[in-house]
Parts: C-alpha cells; sequence; structure tokens
C-alpha cells in the first residue's frame, strides 16, 4: 500500500492514491458529482482556441464518414 495522498480537487481533502480508495482522486461519491455537475455546466472547461468560421465549413457534418467515432 502506498502512503501517497493527493488533494481532492473538489474540496481539497487528503486522498490515498491506491488501488483501494473506491472514488480516488476524489474524497467522496458528492465530490465527484459535484465536479462531473461543473463539466455538465460547462463551469470547468479545457482552454483552446476558437476556429474562425471558415474552418468550420470545412466539414460537411452530415456526410456519414465525417462522423468518425461521434456515433449516429
Amino acid at each position: 500500500m502506498s502512503n501517497r495522498k493527493v488533494p481532492c480537487p473538489t474540496c481539497r481533502t487528503p486522498v490515498d492514491w491506491d488501488a483501494d480508495t473506491r472514488w480516488r482522486p476524489f474524497c467522496s461519491e458528492r465530490c465527484k458529482t459535484i465536479d462531473l455537475g461543473g463539466w455538465l455546466q460547462e463551469d470547468n472547461r479545457i482552454p483552446g482556441v476558437e476556429l474562425p468560421d471558415e474552418f468550420m465549413d470545412v466539414v460537411d457534418w452530415d456526410d456519414e464518414s465525417a462522423k468518425g467515432d461521434r456515433g449516429p
């Protein structure tokens, strides 16, 4: 077993970093759900560069072959 601890991304409580920690890296299901809610409400985001509109026209999104792994 490891004695390594990491802070919970939501509440900063120290969490054991090992395979037996059920909600790793979160301290609880509550903190995990709070984090997920942030992503779903778009409070959490990964920074990126917004593409100009002319780049959006390059792909025909109605073309089945352009969908790749995006599903139906």
